[in-house]
């Protein structure tokens, strides 16, 4: 497990102050400040609230960090809270469409849940985001699924509404424990917007337990997720490929999909962010990996994490 921990460099830095300086740190990377309340939630450890507060109040009163308004941050830069204030506004808006597009999205054979994932599960967007998805699929039926909403997805193109059907990240019901367990997975999962299918989040934030070594003050969102309904269609579809030859289509749709995405991976095709596309596929899951994004990230954190400390240690001996 990719638990980064940061030893204490000096007796002057009580815990609690490393885990606030460490939780603004990795939300600095994204240049998202953070509330009282959300630093607390997002905390690697439990404390009691007062402990917490006379912490943050003294970090602030050293100067290392600053509040404007309510939210606090490791730069002198109120326009990172204007900022904040107007990706919040923004994501309102796409969040109620994602609402939208998660209703239909359920319908589709073989999908049991919808959540918004990315920045706007953290509740921010600007005038580029998209909306991302996190899909679960009945068991062994993922590449079917995939493959019939990736058809939607190309008729959204005639639309120009493609990017609100982001539909990134794929697990099957059969494997709901996410491989990886560091700390940006932990944020991912915990900062999940479930839309449908209550019951299939409930089961996957109990497989994801070890989110808690992480994040021991964060609550899960599964109440926000509607349940489930039947469709005719949907049904009877599902009953059609109840079988052998279900299985046998849902694995050619995968080795199809995985050979589409290394010649892009090969040939240097670049997404709408400009990073080399790739994905890592298998029986039941279809992620993205731009450049092993995650891997880079951690990496870049833990950088960040040193410095901070070390500099921190570094204004009490003056």
């Amino acid at each position: 497990m990719q638990n980064i921990s940061f030893p204490l460099i000096n007796k002057n830095l009580s815990e609690i102050k490393e885990k606030v300086l460490t939780t603004l740190a990795y939300f600095d990377m994204f240049k998202y400040p953070l509330t009282r309340a959300e630093i607390y939630l997002f905390l690697g450890k439990k404390y009691h609230f007062d402990f917490f507060e006379d912490a943050l109040s003294t970090l602030v009163n050293q100067g290392v960090i600053y509040q404007f308004d309510r939210f606090f941050m490791l730069k002198n830069d109120h326009h990172l809270a204007l900022r904040r204030v107007e990706g919040n506004k923004k994501a309102e808006e796409l969040i109620a469409i994602a609402r939208r597009v998660g209703s239909m999205l359920i319908r589709f054979p073989y999908v049991r849940g919808v959540a918004v994932s990315g920045s706007l599960s953290k509740n921010f967007a600007d005038e580029t985001s998209d909306i991302d998805l996190f899909i679960i699929t009945a068991k062994n039926r993922l590449w079917i699924a995939r493959t019939i909403m990736h058809c939607l997805k190309k008729i959204s193109f005639l639309f120009n509404r493609q990017h609100y059907f982001c539909m990134n990240y794929y697990i099957d019901e059969q494997e709901l424990q996410i491989a990886e367990k560091n700390i940006y997975t932990a944020i991912e999962i915990g900062t999940l917007i479930p839309m449908e299918g209550d019951i299939v989040f409930e089961k996957f934030y109990a497989s994801n337990a070890w989110t808690r070594e992480f994040l021991p003050n964060k609550n899960m969102r599964v109440a926000s997720a509607k349940p489930t309904k039947k469709w005719f269609i949907k049904s009877f579809f599902e009953f059609f490929f109840d079988n052998p030859l279900g299985n046998a289509v849902d694995t050619l749709l995968m080795k199809i999909t995985a050979a589409r995405w290394r010649k892009k991976t090969i040939h240097n095709q670049l997404n709408s962010r400009g990073e080399v596309m790739a994905m890592v596929t298998g029986k039941h899951f279809s992620k993205p990996d731009p450049k092993n994004f995650q891997a880079n990230l951690l990496l870049k954190y833990e950088r960040k994490v040193d410095r901070l400390l070390k500099d921190y240690e570094g204004s009490l001996v003056h």
